[in-house]
This record gives structure tokens, sequence and C-alpha cells, in this order.
């Protein structure tokens, strides 16, 4: 696991995403989620890629769900950008690398 991707939970997300001065690609994940586990490494390279830019943090769906469930997360892993503490885009399931980079890019611009 890369040490630039951060963790949060439902007492400190707001902290760490919601008041964020950069783009935040926040992952709501699980650890028994295969597909969970197949974009970790994508998302450890996008961390370190964009590291200054904008921030990966990981949610634990199974140990946070006061927050999964404020964001309407129903099926994982789902991805959220925020920017300024909105929702400005999502993306569901397992989806390649060049996607996630798309969506940061797109906030960044």
């Amino acid at each position: 696991m890369s040490n630039t991707v951060l963790h949060a939970t439902d007492a400190d997300f707001d902290t760490q995403v919601l008041a964020s001065d950069v783009p935040v690609l926040v992952d709501f994940w699980a650890p028994w989620c295969g597909p969970c586990k197949m974009i970790a490494p994508a998302l450890d390279k996008i961390a370190a890629g964009y590291a200054g830019k904008a921030r990966v943090v990981k949610v634990d769906v199974d140990q946070n769900q006061q927050t999964a469930h404020k964001y309407h997360v129903r099926s994982i892993p789902m991805l959220l950008l925020f920017k300024g503490g909105q929702v400005q885009d999502t993306s569901i399931g397992l989806v390649p690398e060049s996607k996630l980079t798309q969506m940061l890019d797109k906030a960044l611009a």
C-alpha cells in the first residue's frame, strides 16, 4: 500500500476531503472486494503522480457506513472526485487508470 494514499473515516472525512484545497479522488472500498484490490495499484500510482496537485483518499465502507450512506454508495469500488467540497465526477466499478486521470485532469483544468 502506498503512503501517498490517505485513509479517511466518518470522523475526519470533512477535514480530509471536503475542506481540501486541492481536488480529492475518494475511493469507497472494502477489504473483501476483489475489484477494489485490483484498482488499488492504479490509485497508488495516481496518488504519487498527482502529489501536491490532488489527493487520493480511501474510505472503507464497512468501517465508515455513515459516509458511505451519505454519498449513496451502493456498489464498490465507487470513486467520487471532490473539488471545493462538492462532488464533481463519479466512477463506479473497475475502470482503467486513464479514466481516473481524466477525471483529475478535468478538475485541475
